[in-house]
């Protein structure tokens, strides 16, 4: 073959051809079938020759595409071994009463979603059957992320098996009378059906990739054997969109996760139209996920299709499905017959001859309704072939009609995402297509009725008999809960009596207390540190060559750093999750570990530290998605504030992480100062998620990158330091310059690094303006908030409750000054309930670099600058001359 003109090289031509005359050979005989029986055979021949060379084991580059048909032929589907007419009967109750479900709710104004259930019923309905493993066998059962949309169905199936009552169907989405049920899977709300909450999207398939990869994590490092737990995640192709979910694609296949399948309802339409309106979004993710390294199946076409299959002995059909556009495919399941003649079959003569032998009903057949989707012989198929395939994860692509069984007004069409109810004619319609039981003389009041064939008959039997034979109900969510024994109180010392003449980060504070704690005999294996690419940067490389980084393959290479001490150590029984620069990533590995406890009856001890500025702002809606999974574990904010990295500039300046995170209401959050503090909020975190009775939360500590001196923790501070304020010292403890007895009072209240400002304004405020000043460590001041909001609940009931933050500063008669490294919004959170005057300081605005100094006169929170904002708050109570304050900022050059 002649080389086309202007043709780019290739990398064959960088390679030495050992047989040219062979090369040319096989070339000549290409263009010779191209010749003799068209380019269409002669690209037939090469695809299956690639096919085949990759079955083969063949290193070759992988065919990204493959034809838009069922990846399992029909000759190769294996028996079904269902009773598949039983197995229909149970299909046809759930439609109907997912559907039910919402159109009675839709009289309250509730809504839900009809459609998304419809076109996935047997997708769910084959799994439940014969593949999800439930809790009560062997290990800990299979791992279910439910598509959010389809909840209406799964409600309707635990309505059948009598694990959800016809109350609570009609109280969907209408929770507050503590007996209805949440619109999506949502764990807080549902705790014993809803394992994962998955409606947020995108992070659904990101969290099933780590949950897998974590279920391997616990396998290798001999914690739980969870050799028999696949991980399902069901997901729809519109919300393939999010980057998130296919962030992780490379991971999966890396770390060759076959204990996990992706099942994609292909039913080409998202919330206001097509998908790929212009394209074809089943190819797309083929070649993406294919790309990435994973196995694809793709269920596209229903038995109604194999005539036509078999007719097309010139490839036209394949051709004509591989071209026409996503949008004209939902346009040809709306359509009658002769449009479909017209504008499918009438692309060429091929097709016209294909055509004309095909009837009317088989034509409406293919078309309007017969997809892989639908049918449970091919929907088994790709689920068998999914968990026998090996060494990679695997994705089936299974292609459904969107509000399939629902009628002519609903199948297909754009709206049907927002539409929330059916007609009382299309409902018995709907029942005459399914073959329900239910009499005209059941819609005598105008509502549609709830179908239930009894809690004896053969279909709920056979639905009880399958799930008994597969380890019980699912989905389910089933916590046996195993308190921690306490760590020893050595791991907490150092910490508790400071660092003496040395200086420390508070950083470097917590990560050897973890260190130590990691040394505990009978907790210390269970601590799981996560970090995304930042441990050195943090001073965590001390754990590597003690703890290992873990990797499903140990360590194959020689690191370049093996004759230094801390040398990097990959490890097949690695403790460290060190994800690469991927918060998102990391924190889904943090979800994962978080909730062990619930999906393994195997609680773990996880912390996820990073940039404090990359945590909330960044994953804020993982964190919710923690809350709502009721996960366990430490989240670290480390170099914290917006004026201790001063060298990253605006962007990695964090002054409103705390501010975010104060809208979680499961996350408790501190911004402790001294290491003491540290230690005693962290031994406290472990009771309380931990212990003999666990709490539904977790922690969020910032910590700080700033050395400073760490003092030992004086007496009788644990309460304040757990409840978020305590008076770390007053004027009258200052060694020099002591203020004299009426000097003029007030209040410096700092969190994180910032009281060590204050304790410098403490000390010039006495030795230069003869004023007494108290300075308290505001450990939290979320749980402060907290605390008071709950008074204020309290007295709605009637119970008279005093805010903590009252109480702490009954008797003081001077005024507040708060003072931190966040915005003024943070400390501004409690001052309702602080009856003292009360002024703030922080750093509002973005961040800059600069020297700390510098940074930090700046947003005028340095210590000159209270100083100045303390006299200013006492000289508009006249207890100084209004002239200090001018004074006081030409000394100071402010």
């Amino acid at each position: 073959m002649s080389d086309p003109v202007g043709k780019l090289p290739s990398e064959l031509d960088q390679l030495p051809d050992r047989d040219t005359e062979e090369t040319a050979e096989w070339a000549a005989s290409l263009d010779a079938v191209a010749k003799a029986a068209g380019t269409r055979r002669a690209e037939y021949l090469l695809r299956r020759t690639l096919q085949h060379a990759e079955a083969a084991g063949l290193a070759l580059p992988k065919l990204l595409e493959t034809d838009y048909v069922n990846t399992i032929p029909t000759s190769a589907e294996p028996e079904f071994p269902g009773d598949m007419e039983m197995e229909a009967k149970i299909t046809a109750w759930n439609r109907w009463n997912a559907a039910a479900m919402v159109t009675r709710g839709s009289k309250y104004g509730v809504g839900g979603h009809i459609a998304t259930f419809a076109s996935a019923a047997w997708l769910y309905e084959t799994g439940f059957q014969h593949f999800f493993r439930g809790k009560e066998a062997d290990g800990s059962g299979d791992q279910l992320y439910i598509q959010g949309h389809a909840s209406p169905g799964i409600y309707a199936r635990a309505f059948l098996d009598g694990r959800i009552s016809e109350q609570q169907l009609d109280n969907f989405r209408q929770e507050s009378g503590g007996n209805g049920l949440p619109s999506y899977p949502h764990p807080r709300r549902l705790p014993w059906l809803w394992e994962f909450p998955t409606v947020s999207m995108g992070l659904g398939p990101l969290s099933a990739i780590y949950q897998a990869r974590f279920n391997r994590y616990l396998q290798n490092r001999n914690i739980k054997d969870t050799a028999n737990s696949h991980v399902w995640a069901f997901l729809g192709d519109g919300e393939m969109d999010e980057p998130e979910s296919t962030a992780a694609l490379a991971l999966a296949s890396r770390e060759q996760l076959d204990n996990l399948t992706f099942v994609i309802n292909c039913n080409l339409q998202r919330l206001d139209g097509p998908v790929r309106a212009n394209f074809r979004v089943v190819q797309e993710l083929e070649a993406q996920f294919r790309g990435a390294g994973w196995n694809v199946i793709k269920s596209l076409w229903g038995s109604a299709w194999d005539e036509l299959f078999q007719l097309d002995t010139t490839g036209a059909l394949v051709r004509r499905l591989r071209e026409v556009p996503d949008a004209q495919f939902q346009t040809y399941a709306t359509r009658d017959v002769a449009y479909i003649r017209q504008h499918f079959f009438g692309a060429n003569a091929e097709l016209v001859q294909l055509a004309g032998v095909l009837s009317d009903a088989k034509i409406a057949e293919c078309f309007h309704s017969s997809r892989g989707g639908h049918e449970p012989r091919k929907v088994y198929a790709a689920y068998k072939a999914a968990l026998e395939h090996k060494g990679a994860p695997t994705v089936i692509l299974a292609q459904t009609v969107k509000g399939y069984t629902l009628g002519a007004g609903f199948e297909s069409k754009n709206a049907n995402h927002q539409m929330k109810k059916l007609t009382i004619d299309e409902f018995k319609d709907m029942r005459d297509l399914l073959g329900l039981p239910i009499p005209d003389s059941a819609f005598a009041d105008g509502v549609v009725p709830y179908g239930h064939p009894g809690a004896n008959s053969p279909e709920v039997q056979y639905l009880n008999e399958r799930r008994a034979a597969l380890g019980g109900p699912a989905p389910a969510r089933k916590v046996k809960q195993v308190a921690l024994p306490a760590p020893a109180e050595r791991s907490f010392a150092p910490l508790i009596k400071g660092s003496g003449k040395q200086e420390m980060a508070t950083t470097m504070a917590f990560v050897r207390l973890v260190k130590d704690l990691m040394r505990d005999k009978e907790t210390g294996k269970r601590w799981v540190p996560i970090v995304p690419d930042e441990a050195r940067t943090f001073g965590m490389e001390s754990l590597f060559p003690s703890a290992g980084i873990y990797s499903p393959l140990g360590q194959t290479y020689e690191p370049v750093d093996r004759d230094q001490l801390m040398y990097y150590k990959e490890a097949k029984d690695g403790q460290i999750l060190n994800e690469g620069i991927t918060e998102a990533g990391a924190m889904a590995d943090f979800i994962a570990a978080c909730t062990s406890y619930a999906t393994h009856g195997e609680p773990m001890i996880p912390f996820y530290i990073f940039y404090s500025m990359f945590g909330w702002q960044r994953t804020a809606d993982q964190m919710w998605q923690l809350a709502d999974q009721l996960g366990k574990g430490f989240i670290v904010g480390a170099t914290a504030g917006r004026t201790t990295l001063t060298g990253e500039g605006l962007q990695h300046a964090d002054g409103h992480s705390h501010l975010i995170a104060s809208t979680n209401p499961a996350s408790l959050n501190y911004d402790p100062a001294f290491a003491y503090e540290i230690a005693v909020i962290v031994k406290d975190g472990l009771r309380r998620m931990y212990g003999e009775k666990p709490e539904d939360v977790f922690y969020y500590l910032t910590v700080y990158n700033e050395p400073k001196v760490q003092p030992a923790m004086p007496e009788g501070v644990e309460e304040g330091i757990l409840r978020g304020l305590y008076r770390f010292n007053t004027a009258a403890d200052l060694a020099e310059a002591a203020p004299a007895a009426d000097a003029p009072k007030i209040q410096l209240m700092a969190s994180g690094t910032a009281i060590h400002w204050a304790l410098e304004a403490q000390q010039l405020l006495a030795a230069d303006w003869n004023v007494a000043a108290d300075v308290w460590s505001a450990t939290s001041w979320g749980e402060l908030r907290r605390d008071a909001l709950e008074c204020d609940e309290a007295l709605l009931r009637g119970e008279v409750r005093t805010p903590y933050v009252t109480r702490a500063l009954e008797g003081v008669t001077s005024p507040v000054l708060a003072v931190s490294d966040w915005m003024r919004q943070v400390p501004d959170q409690i001052s309702q309930w602080v009856e003292q005057d009360w002024t703030s300081l922080g750093t509002d605005g973005f961040g800059l670099s600069d020297t700390r100094e510098g940074a930090r006169r700046h947003f005028g929170v340095d210590a000159q600058s209270i100083v100045v904002a303390a006299l200013a708050q006492l000289a508009r109570r006249g207890e100084v001359p209004a002239s200090a304050i001018k004074e006081a900022r030409e000394r100071y050059g402010l």
